[in-house]
């Protein structure tokens, strides 16, 4: 069957790899698509391996790997560490990275030189950066130089400080027209897709339905093309309060601190190691 084919009760047969087009396809015949979340070698490979078309190394990275309280922290030279990691085991996937914290808001010209770098050393198949239609520049010479970027609005975790903290944007009675004129300046730009975080679902609607390009959201409703979750919030690794926007698919917390609690009981008991896991001289 060949790639653009179409499998069995109108599924669409998964490409060998997907890419930007493979998204816009979705946007253009009205299916959605998941992205999650990853950080390292052996999550990417299982998302990857279940047929996840997107996956997201995210500055999340900070919070959820680092212990960091915020995402600011996370530098460039970490998130390519990261992302080599999960690019050699997304064989199928596209891989987007985020461009961190203090790593393009200074210009068009570091933000390039930014992308490049993620790239070149990480082999990353897209970038996504954080902000408004201030950045429509930089999407334009990241693209003109070969690097695929996606936009995001709403809430934007970078700007947390700025903010006021995690806040729902988008709201207002000229709010939709507002994040459309943003979203459209960011698609004419260049952005191949757009992000919305924390928007209300009836402006992340209309947002979807003006834009050309295939729109992902979190917290943002039902209506985008595509929806994204950090994986330690999905699978229940958080520990406290969960996001509201979060449905939880699995509490591995619980799975994996009972596990370590019998393992440090046989242990110190002296159950394991047993016979059976020796070797005999």
């Amino acid at each position: 069957m060949a790639e653009n084919e179409t499998a069995p009760y109108g599924t669409p047969k998964a490409p060998s790899r997907y890419r930007t087009v493979h998204l816009q396809q979705a946007k253009d015949e009205g299916r959605h698509f998941a992205m999650l979340t990853a950080y390292d070698f052996q999550m990417a490979q299982i998302f990857d391996q279940a047929g996840i078309e997107t996956i997201l190394v995210g500055d999340s990275a900070a919070n959820n790997v680092m212990g960091h309280a915020t995402t600011l922290p996370i530098t460039l030279d970490e998130m390519i560490v990261f992302a080599s990691s999960v690019v050699r085991a997304a064989q199928h996937a596209m891989v987007v990275c985020d461009l961190p914290f203090g790593s393009y808001e200074l210009s068009p010209e570091q933000g390039t030189a930014s992308a490049i770098r993620l790239v070149k050393e990480a082999s990353v198949h897209a970038v996504k950066m954080e902000g408004g239609s201030r950045y429509a520049e930089h999407i334009r010479m990241m693209t003109a130089a070969g690097v695929p970027v996606m936009a995001h609005i709403g809430f934007t975790p970078q700007s947390e400080n700025v903010l006021g903290g995690y806040r729902v944007q988008g709201r207002g009675d000229d709010a939709a027209a507002r994040m459309i004129q943003e979203a459209t300046a960011l698609q004419d730009a260049g952005a191949f897709c757009v992000l919305m975080e924390m928007v209300p679902s009836e402006v992340a609607r209309q947002v979807d339905e003006a834009l050309r390009v295939p729109t992902i959201g979190i917290g943002a409703g039902n209506a985008t093309t595509g929806q994204v979750l950090v994986w330690q919030d999905m699978l229940g690794l958080r520990s406290g309060k969960m996001p509201r926007f979060v449905k939880q698919y699995a509490d591995l917390r619980s799975v994996v601190h009972d596990a370590v609690t019998s393992y440090v009981q046989e242990v110190r008991s002296g159950a394991f190691p047993a016979p059976e896991h020796g070797f005999e001289s």
